[in-house]
């Protein structure tokens, strides 16, 4: 889907979007029933954040244009994932990037312009996000489960990010994806 798709028009939307890129099967299976198990109810689909959510300075159908050039001009990025780590300061459960971290950084950093541009809170860490929402008292468990399950997945831990979705909240954690765009389609800028 390249053009934005508004949706079920019967849920209202807020001006806060987010570009994410979600991991192919079978990995993004396993990662999505271990975010279930480590955070019941979890219904966010297993991802890789490429724009953390932000406001809109303006049409999302710009941002969408806009998007759309950026990415053409990155080639796919191959992401391995390697251990279990926690942000403390935000009490996240996350895999980190063994492979990928700098190419997303960069694209990352070309993303965040324009109508895109946002001062977010945290530095931008390329990661895939297991568990959030949890007391500190939980981190612990949570942690040692999330370990002990991805030392049992036994197929490729890495995967090509040769697309993006453009996402918008209906509320904090409920999204909707726009539209789709390919990273590479040789067009420069």
């Amino acid at each position: 889907m390249n053009e934005m798709d508004p949706g079920p028009a019967s849920e209202p939307r807020i001006n806060l979007f987010s570009l994410v890129t979600y991991l192919p099967d079978p990995l993004g299976s396993f990662i999505d029933q271990l975010r279930d198990e480590l955070v019941p109810g979890c219904a966010l689909r297993a991802h890789v954040t490429l724009l953390p959510p932000r406001p809109l300075s303006g049409p999302a159908e710009e941002a969408g244009r806009q998007i759309r050039e950026v990415l053409s001009r990155f080639e796919p990025i191959r992401v391995r994932l390697d251990q279990i780590h926690i942000f403390t300061i935000s009490s996240v459960v996350y895999l980190e990037l063994a492979q990928g971290f700098e190419e997303l950084q960069k694209l990352h950093a070309a993303l965040n312009t324009g109508i895109l541009e946002f001062q977010e809170p945290f530095p931008y860490h390329p990661h895939v996000t297991l568990a959030q929402q949890i007391t500190p008292e939980q981190i612990p468990d949570v942690f040692e489960h999330a370990r002990y399950r991805w030392a049992q997945y036994p197929h490729e831990q890495s995967f090509i990010v040769d697309r993006a979705t453009f996402v918008q909240a209906i509320h904090l954690y409920k999204w909707v994806d726009l539209a789709e765009y390919p990273l590479g389609t040789g067009q420069t800028g």
